[in-house]
Formats: structure tokens, C-alpha cells, sequence
């Protein structure tokens, strides 16, 4: 079996892995109409990588370290 050649990616592109040169869906694009011409000869691009799980949101205290206030930094500026 070859390597692939191609990588579908989850936007509209494809990544060529010789050079990981992205190409554009556009049929008036020359390296997209080889892609698909290698579709054609029966050849099977990578899957797209999986797409990573956001990030939990933070709770209010790590909010508040993300902004460099503790809680008893917070309750003083508030009841100054």
C-alpha cells in the first residue's frame, strides 16, 4: 500500500502531506483538480484529525486567579 498523499482537514481544504501545502476546494485550482484526478485513480485520502474538546469552562475562582484576585481581594474592593 503507498502512503497518502493527501489529508482531509475539517475545513475547506486539503493538506497535501509532501508539503503540507493546503488546497482550497476550488475546481479552478490546479493542485485541487490533481487531487481529485487522484481521488479518481481509486486512491484514499488520511481522515481529518480529530477535532479536540474545548475546554471546560473555568469556575468563578479560577476566573477570579485568572484575573489575580483571590475571593478576600474581591469582597474588599466591593465593600470599599
Amino acid at each position: 500500500m503507498s502512503t497518502p498523499m493527501y489529508q482531509l482537514t475539517s475545513g475547506d481544504a486539503i493538506l497535501r502531506l509532501s508539503d503540507n501545502a493546503y488546497i482550497p476546494s476550488n475546481t479552478d485550482n490546479r493542485d485541487y483538480r490533481k487531487y481529485l484526478q487522484w481521488i479518481e485513480e481509486g486512491n484514499t485520502p488520511e481522515p481529518a484529525p480529530p477535532t479536540p474538546d474545548p475546554p471546560a469552562p473555568l469556575t468563578p475562582a479560577e476566573r477570579l486567579a485568572a484575573a489575580g484576585l483571590t475571593v478576600e481581594e474581591l469582597k474588599a474592593l466591593l465593600t470599599s
